[in-house]
């Protein structure tokens, strides 16, 4: 079964959802951070399917996030690389790392932490603007344009004030 596209509703979001629509596709992406390069290190940490690994991998590919290079030539065998589309989704898995540590800690094991280098310490993602430094919170936002049922339900309550 195919998943319906969502290029219809013209957002930056959808478009990359599309791109890593599912779990494998994030814990792929995930391992990748972490060191894991080969088909067979996948299989062995993550327990998937090596058909739903081939095919993700493949996605992977296709979609320029991650590229292939031989490291072994008979057979040949190749490791699966972060590109630069595929590096810069970091900020993405260290926000759903946090998030998953604040919220959904791992029960029964020992907690992994992500450590910075330059400090020692615990990192935590934390969203920045780009352009003046200030810490960003959903409240400190706004899209522009709105979605049409925002702008719409916010018309209607300028017309129900009046």
């Amino acid at each position: 079964m195919s998943r319906k596209s969502l290029q219809h509703l013209e957002c930056a979001v959808a478009n990359t959802v599309e791109m890593v629509n599912d779990s494998w596709t994030i814990l792929i992406l995930r391992d990748v951070f972490l060191g894991v390069r080969r088909f067979d290190e996948f299989v062995n940490d993550l327990g998937i399917a090596r058909n739903v690994l081939t095919d993700r991998l493949e996605r992977l590919v296709g979609n320029g996030m991650l590229e292939t290079r031989l490291y072994q030539d008979r057979p040949p065998r190749y490791e699966y690389r972060l590109t630069e589309q595929g590096k810069d989704l970091f900020d993405v898995l260290m926000t759903l790392w946090s998030y998953g540590e604040r919220w959904k800690p791992p029960a029964g094991s020992e907690r992994q932490k992500v450590i910075h280098v330059s400090c020692g310490n615990e990192a935590q993602a934390v969203t920045h603007c780009a352009h003046c430094g200030e810490r960003l919170t959903r409240r400190d936002v706004r899209i522009e344009p709105p979605l049409p049922v925002v702008r719409d339900r916010a018309d209607e309550v300028m017309v129900a004030a009046r």
